[in-house]
């Protein structure tokens, strides 16, 4: 439906309200208008983008919640007013730059969700090993390292993680929806949860198979650091598989994870650092048993997400 500015100026603000919902064009509005327009937008709870360049646009354009304004033939008055401008002037623009925001967004809640499953498992690691009577299967600074050095370069390296391809066909999320929302939170607990009874599982073999303390305690230590690693794959998206995206597609994730794994192996191979931290060289069937349940994770992340994948393909065939 289209509305002329001439049959917008009869209208008051309720009829307004109503007619706005089931209208595409709007003809001819004044300036005026436009705010009124945008107003009664925002009241349904819309989020509104308003583009303008003209000194009586400002007012609709800092009601907007989204203001636009022309870099080359805009005033100063609707660039001040407006929260992003068009430095080309090219309404294509705008698509680019809701690519590039989504982006930003989806790759910061990666970066959390990555960073605190990795603190749940480590949490559930000490608190389990407590509960069973064990001792603790890691070092105050072989934990401190693990928060400090494992995590933080994979961390760093998701926030730069390349566009999803279907990032523009996601709809819009609401305004007061929370970071861990769409399940996040319950991913990031369950996948803690199983990061930390799998490095539990690899300290309490090292003690069945009469390890000497510190030797468990490196077992525990690397099986945790490389399954943290490992993990960072997992955390580039939520629904989509790795090697759908493409294992080498983030170079930075790729680097920072030989990093991460070449400084934590300088732990426990650099004789000065192992008595600094603690550890101690291990076997090979140790090695083993530590590359076999940093893979697990991986597996198990792989699996649900192929599961909810086939749901959502069902639900949608429906």
């Amino acid at each position: 439906n289209a509305v002329s500015g001439e049959q917008l100026q009869k209208m008051d603000d309720q009829e307004l309200k109503r007619v706005v919902l089931n209208t595409t064009v709007f003809a001819r509005v004044s300036p005026e208008d436009k705010l009124r327009i945008v107003t009664a937008l925002k009241e349904h709870k819309h989020v509104v983008a308003m583009t303008g360049d003209g000194v009586n646009d400002a007012p609709a354009l800092k009601r907007a919640d989204i203001g636009v304004s022309m870099g080359i033939t805009g005033t100063e008055v609707a660039k001040e007013a407006s929260s992003m401008v068009l430095m080309d002037d090219n309404y294509a623009t705008i698509v680019s730059a809701v690519e590039e925001g989504r982006t930003i967004y989806s790759n910061i809640r990666k970066s959390i969700h990555y960073l605190l499953s990795c603190n749940i498992g480590e949490i559930i690691t000490i608190f389990s090993s407590i509960l069973v009577g064990v001792g603790s299967p890691l070092t105050a600074i072989q934990i401190l390292w693990l928060n400090l050095v494992t995590d933080g370069l994979p961390a760093l390296a998701l926030g730069v993680e390349p566009a999803e391809k279907d990032v523009m066909k996601q709809p819009p999320r609401k305004p007061d929806e929370g970071v861990f929302a769409g399940g996040m939170g319950v991913k990031i607990v369950w996948q803690g949860i199983v990061i930390g009874l799998l490095a539990l599982a690899v300290y309490l073999l090292a003690l069945r198979w009469g390890r000497t303390l510190p030797e468990a305690h490196t077992m525990t230590f690397a099986t945790m650091a490389l399954m943290q690693l490992v993990h960072s794959f997992n955390a580039r998206s939520m629904e989509h598989s790795i090697f759908n995206l493409g294992i080498a597609s983030n170079r930075s994730l790729i680097f920072a994870f030989f990093a991460s794994a070449a400084i934590t192996a300088a732990v426990i191979f650099v004789p000065f650092l192992r008595e600094f931290f603690d550890t101690a060289l291990l076997r090979v069937s140790d090695w083993f048993v530590v590359f076999g349940f940093a893979l697990i994770p991986l597996i198990i992340v792989e699996i649900s997400k192929m599961i909810k994948g086939e749901r959502v393909a069902v639900r949608e065939s429906q």
